[in-house]
């Protein structure tokens, strides 16, 4: 197959302003092939993101070198790439219409043409009789696909897909992705070659992608190169597919630990200069009741402390991409672990069980403190002031400083509930204060 684009060895950094460089990808080397749809898979600090950015000539990379169809790339190269994030909105003043022919203002071409491309694309997604309705008249799933249909107005021949079935309901992210394999299989996205998918869920990858990439976290490298054996379309409960999902999450669940640690010195001096290091860790968006309660599941009979992945999925009504997460940060509180596919309790995860209300929460404590930097980090500052008290905006700043604004404020809001739980420290959002009550 012909490699339309090329990364080679290509590394990232946070670009925001740091003492050091905190690498977010590391020496990766991939190739988008003609005909294909690559899957980039990894949990959130693989870096997958930054390399749609590489790859979407949006910023170049730290180090390495990117290829377009055999030569280094030049920026006219990237006119061919078209992008979809996750967080990809239309334009709430324009009609759909409007905003899919917004697609094609860089074109520079006639007005009937764009016109004609805009309402080809506008059949092609389905959108009949919605060229005039304004965002707001379309469900969430319908504004996706319109902003599928303005990234593909701009007649790509690479389509990035960045996390776009993300904020959508299951069952119409099911039919949006259903209608695009059929659109792709049957030679309608003309002049459109490859695309890339990058997403946290291994199922989706499998449903959609030919060859999967999967990845390490903190700093982002391709661990696992698969093919995927299945024609288009897919049937999900097929035997083989599913053996073929959980074998790729026993893959996944055969790696080191997604996040190194940097222990706090003693003295205030050192934490003051380690501080911006140690809350560069993104904390997941679960609450501590899934995690006590995938614990209670794992202790219940008949698993007695471990239990198959996949199967404990299908028990709890749960897809393994929700389930993972919630046992990778058990595992970082030494609670669970995660081994060949499988997850189990740890002596500590059988004592928290084991435990009354209050032995819960001391535990729960003292394994945020340990696995967390983040949570350590606003305690000692709490301890050390007199007044107990101090500006949440102080580590919101160091927070956006070494990851985006969502996820800052994701990693905020999940330090805020799980401190609550374990009596860390309390939230007053009337002064966006992080204090110690009278009692702790």
């Amino acid at each position: 197959m012909t490699n339309i684009l090329r990364l080679q060895e290509c590394s990232q950094a946070f670009d925001k302003a740091r003492p050091q460089e905190l690498i977010i990808i590391d020496c990766v080397s991939l190739n988008v092939q003609e005909g294909e749809i690559l899957g980039l898979v990894g949990r959130s600090g693989s870096g997958k993101s930054s390399l749609m950015e590489i790859m979407a000539g949006l910023k170049p990379p730290l180090r390495g070198t990117v290829y377009w169809t055999g030569h280094p790339a030049k920026p006219q190269d990237f006119e061919r790439v078209a992008t979809i994030s996750h967080d990809d909105a239309l334009f709430p003043w324009l009609t759909i219409e409007q905003n899919v022919l917004l697609g094609l203002e860089a074109r520079r071409l006639p007005v009937a043409q764009r016109k004609e491309i805009a309402d080809n694309i506008i059949e092609i997604m389905d959108l009949d009789g919605y060229e005039s309705a304004y965002p707001r008249e379309l469900s969430a799933a319908m504004q996706q696909r319109a902003i599928l249909a303005r990234a593909l107005a701009q007649q790509p021949e690479i389509l990035l897909l960045d996390e776009p079935f993300h904020d959508i309901e299951m069952l119409s992210a099911e039919n949006l992705r259903t209608d695009l394999i059929e659109l792709w299989s049957e030679k309608r996205l003309a002049p459109l070659k490859a695309m890339v998918l990058a997403t946290h869920a291994v199922e989706e990858a499998v449903l959609m992608c030919d060859r999967i990439l999967l990845f390490s976290s903190s700093p982002g490298r391709v661990t696992h190169e698969i093919p995927v054996p299945f024609p288009h379309p897919r049937n999900r409960q097929d035997v083989e597919f599913r053996h073929f999902v959980d074998q790729i999450y026993t893959l996944m669940t055969r790696r080191a630990p997604i996040v190194s640690e940097v222990d706090l010195l003693a003295s205030p001096e050192s934490r003051a200069s380690a501080e911006e290091d140690v809350v560069s860790v993104t904390l997941p968006d679960l609450s501590i009741e899934l995690l006590v309660g995938l614990l209670e599941a794992l202790e219940a009979k008949p698993r007695s402390g471990r239990a198959d992945l996949p199967e404990l999925a299908q028990h709890l009504q749960m897809t393994l991409d929700d389930l993972l997460p919630i046992g990778e940060t058990l595992e970082l509180l030494d609670l669970a672990e995660l081994e060949d596919g499988d997850i189990l309790l740890t002596s500590a995860g059988q004592t928290f069980i084991a435990g009354d209300a209050d032995a819960r929460r001391d535990l729960m404590r003292s394994a945020l403190l340990h696995a967390f930097p983040l949570l350590r980090n606003i305690r000692g500052v709490l301890d050390e002031r007199p007044s107990h008290m101090v500006d949440a905006d102080r580590f919101r700043k160091l927070l956006e400083n070494t990851m985006s604004e969502n996820y800052a404020r994701q990693t905020l809001n999940t330090a805020i509930a799980w401190a609550r739980y374990a009596n860390l420290f309390s939230y007053d959002e009337d002064t966006d204060r992080f204090l110690l009550e009278q009692d702790e």
